[in-house]
Order: structure tokens, then C-alpha cells, then sequence
């Protein structure tokens, strides 16, 4: 069936849904229904076919209008205050937590505070309080360090922003061998990135290493 694209944040992940029919293109903007609630997003990619059963996609509710626009924008505004109101109420309840990211949907019936943490923490009482500031549903989300490096962005050990905040949709699994099959110096300060996992991409080369050599190999092993 026909899909587009859609995606919520730079370097976000690509979600699909049914365009119906509207005829939209990439850098449309679009109001869909998400398990989250109503959001704002972008075409990112035109109508592509997809496997997936008729009606199991979510549709794509209207062509974002201006009005969904400023709502977008001054959703922006509303999460730094929902940030900083969230850091006093956290460092008043003493939690082992650290808050770094807020997301409005578009409107305004749920708040997602996203934050990091060593264990489990016990946020009921946290809940509340945002409850009652907000007067809306609250949903706080732990994530680990990869994605707070994805939302929080910077700069890599290559001088660069990282792929993961600028391009990078979703995170791949990196190894060692990955490492050793380039052979890079072993050193977990050279293979790290700033989150402090293996940098993403070392994935990157090692297909092209791996085809390398498998080819020195048969090379080695033919005769004339």
C-alpha cells in the first residue's frame, strides 16, 4: 500500500502512514495521530509502496496549516519552561535523575520528559507535582546514553557533529571486532564516542573491510 514518510525530529526516526488522499511531497508538513497523540511532522519521503496490511497504518489527518504551525512553534517555547519547572521539581524531590529533553504534542494533551539515570527510579511523587503544574497527562521516559547523546548533540572525536544528532535514523549494533578488523588501536578513549560507547561509525568500514579481505584471502590462495 502507499506510504509516506514522516519524521518528528532532525535525525529522528522515520515513522509510515497512510497519505490517503492527499498528495504530498517531502518538506510537507503533516498533522498525524501517533500512539503519543496528535503530532506535528514532515514528509520525508514522497508515496513509496510498503508491505503492510490495508488499515495498519495510522493516517496522515491533514496537511499541517498554518495555525499547526505556530501551535508547532510555540510548543517549543512551553517545553524550556516544562524543562526548567521539571529540574526544580526533581532537585526538590532530591531524585537520581538527569532531565534532558521535553516533548508537547501538538496538542498539548500529553508532556514526555525524557532523562537518564544509574538505576530505576521512583518518580510517582514527581508525577504528580508535574500533574497538577500542567494540568495535562504526564509521561516520563528513561533512555540510555546513546539516545541522550542523540538529543543533547555535539561534537565527535572527529571534530565533526555527531551522526547520530545531524543523519543517523536509529542506532545500529557496534562490536569490537568491528575495531579489530580495522585494525585500530584497541584504546577505549580512540574507539569511543562522547556518549561513552563504541563510536557508531566504526560500523561503517567494516563491510568494506571485511570484503577486503576476503578478497586478499582468495588472492592468496589461488596458484598458477
Amino acid at each position: 500500500m502507499r506510504a509516506v514518510g514522516v519524521r518528528f525530529k532532525k535525525a529522528g526516526k522515520i515513522y509510515y502512514f497512510d497519505p490517503g488522499f492527499l498528495e504530498l511531497k517531502p518538506g510537507d508538513g503533516v498533522v498525524v495521530e501517533t500512539v503519543r497523540g496528535m503530532e506535528y511532522g514532515s514528509v520525508v519521503t514522497g508515496p513509496v509502496e510498503v508491505t503492510a496490511e490495508a488499515g495498519s497504518l495510522k493516517p496522515v489527518l491533514r496537511r499541517a496549516t498554518e495555525e499547526d504551525v505556530r501551535q508547532a512553534l510555540g510548543n517549543r517555547e512551553k517545553e524550556r519552561q516544562a524543562f526548567r519547572i521539571c529540574q526544580e521539581k526533581i532537585a526538590a524531590h532530591g531524585l537520581p535523575m538527569k532531565l534532558i529533553g521535553v516533548d508537547y504534542t501538538l496538542d498539548g494533551s500529553k508532556i514526555i520528559f525524557y532523562f537518564t539515570a544509574e538505576g530505576r527510579v521512583d518518580f510517582r511523587h514527581l508525577v504528580r507535582d508535574l500533574a497538577a503544574v500542567f494540568k495535562t497527562r504526564i509521561e516520563l521516559r528513561q533512555v540510555g546514553v546513546r539516545d541522550e547523546a542523540k538529543m543533547l548533540g555535539g561534537i565527535g572525536p572527529c571534530g565533526r557533529e555527531l551522526c547520530c544528532g545531524t543523519w543517523l535514523c536509529e542506532f545500529a549494533p557496534v562490536s569490537i571486532r568491528m575495531a579489530k578488523g580495522q585494525n585500530l588501536a584497541l584504546n577505549p578513549a580512540k574507539i569511543s564516542g562522547i556518549c561513552g560507547r563504541l563510536m557508531c561509525c566504526l560500523r561503517y568500514e567494516a563491510r568494506n573491510y571485511g570484503e577486503e579481505e576476503a578478497e586478499f584471502d582468495e588472492d592468496e590462495g589461488r596458484t598458477e
